[in-house]
């Protein structure tokens, strides 16, 4: 049933009001040359780091935080003018939290090309401005990760080559959380790194050398409301 409901699900047409179509247009002007690499990652921080609510909510925001940027993340970054001020951009994150992580950016891409090199603990708090919690699920870390990484050519973009999609981790949200219970996958209560390892363990079985495609199939069975 997963592996039916992944193959299914794993396409464009049903993440056409997802927040990974803001990196995904970025990834695609830059194989056309009319973008920067670091445009598809800024994009893909600032997407994963807004998409929690309703699908509605987080496409509407993003637009916000990219039209502020002129859909020019990197010059925006890197020039360091940023909107900072106690306004509302997307539920409780305020603009002065976008212009933090900006500054994070824009000190990071000072030393280095790629956000790739980080791992999800150095992303959670050198960019991201978290307190260190090796405990934490970092949903939105994971997920950016399985946009960058995984290489099908559907919906996830595939640029981070140095990277091994068999060593990412489930984004962990409420609904794979609860799906996994429902159908046996884990019994913890705790929405926790520890929870999510378990969960990416299963799906390993499931779909080895990628288990995050499981993402997919847990996604489509939340949906349905069918466990």
């Amino acid at each position: 049933m997963l592996r039916r409901n992944a193959e299914i699900y794993n396409d464009d047409r049903y993440f056409a009001e997802d927040p990974i179509i803001f990196p995904k247009k970025f990834a695609s002007l830059f194989r056309t040359g009319s973008s920067c690499f670091q445009d598809v990652e800024i994009a893909a921080v600032m997407a994963s780091h807004l998409a929690w609510g309703r699908r509605s909510m987080i496409i509407r925001d993003c637009r916000k935080a990219f039209d502020e940027m002129q859909w020019k993340p990197y010059d925006y970054v890197m020039k360091g003018n940023y909107r900072n001020d106690t306004a509302s951009l997307h539920r409780t994150v305020k603009w002065n939290e976008f212009a933090s992580i900006c500054s994070r950016l824009k000190a990071f891409y000072n030393e280095n090309n790629t956000l790739e090199v980080l791992s999800p603990e150095q992303m959670r708090t050198g960019i991201f401005g978290s307190k260190s919690n090796p405990n934490a699920a970092n949903k939105k870390i994971h997920m950016m990760r399985r946009w960058m990484v995984r290489d099908d050519g559907k919906v996830d973009l595939g640029l981070w080559k140095n990277t091994d999609k068999a060593g990412l981790i489930i984004p962990l949200d409420v609904h794979v959380h609860n799906t996994s219970i429902k159908l046996g996958i884990t019994q913890r209560k705790s929405p926790d790194f520890r929870t999510a390892s378990e969960i990416t363990g299963y799906l390993a079985g499931v779909f080895p050398g990628d288990p995050v495609k499981g993402d997919f199939a847990l996604f489509a069975v939340a949906a349905s409301g069918n466990c």
